[in-house]
């Protein structure tokens, strides 16, 4: 399982949190702030690539559109959200991205 380093920025930009969750990620299993939204579990992981890309972080531009299942799930049960909008939970399976959406060390 993959995790961040230390965080180097500011742990106020997260919604409060007391464990990570593992999600898988393009088939990469990483550990991500419960109880915040996707996207920023993405920042949590790419500090820079998040913050700097181009998203509204409320749903009107739809540049940070992904591709789920639940754990368990089968390709063809895949569904479409907005990372803005949706809360990371334990088992996601996040299985494609918007090309606006670019994690260190998972789409580069």
């Amino acid at each position: 399982m993959e995790h961040a380093d230390e965080p180097a920025f500011d742990p106020d930009l997260f919604d409060p949190f007391e464990r990570l969750v593992e999600i898988e990620v393009l088939g990469r299993r990483l550990s991500v702030p419960e109880r915040n939204r996707l996207l920023r579990c993405f920042q949590y992981l790419s500090i820079e690539t998040i913050s700097y890309g181009d998203f509204c972080w409320n749903g009107d531009c739809t540049n940070c559109q992904f591709w789920y299942r639940e754990e368990g799930q089968t390709e063809a049960q895949a569904r479409t959200a907005l990372a803005c909008r949706f809360d990371v939970r334990e088992g996601l399976v996040v299985t494609r991205l918007d090309p606006h959406v670019r994690i260190k060390g998972v789409t580069e």
